[in-house]
């Protein structure tokens, strides 16, 4: 990193980049919650996850990793959560349109 770089990021608020804050807002949400979802705890965590999205995959031809990787993540929530979310998704969608 050049010491610009360092400089130009040292007087920011946040080392996060702008779009990532403008879709927490959007979505009506913190930008840690937006980042949780993808957060895993531990390699161990990730590796075990990695294996059974490639499991599943390698089973059916028709699925995407990203996609089972993902539906992985969510099933990781408690229902409540995932629920919460997508309403709080619906609502800005709906007031956008």
């Amino acid at each position: 990193m050049s010491r610009t770089a360092y400089y130009s990021l040292a007087r920011r608020g946040s080392v996060l980049p702008r779009s990532i804050h403008a879709l927490a807002e959007a979505l009506g949400i913190e930008v840690r919650d937006l980042l949780e979802e993808a957060t895993v705890t531990t390699a161990t965590d990730a590796n075990r996850l990695v294996g059974e999205a490639n499991r599943i995959v390698s089973g059916h031809p028709e699925a995407t990793f990203e996609n089972v990787w993902h539906t992985l993540m969510l099933l990781r929530e408690r229902p409540e959560e995932r629920l919460n979310r997508s309403l709080r998704r619906g609502r800005v969608v709906a007031v956008h349109r």
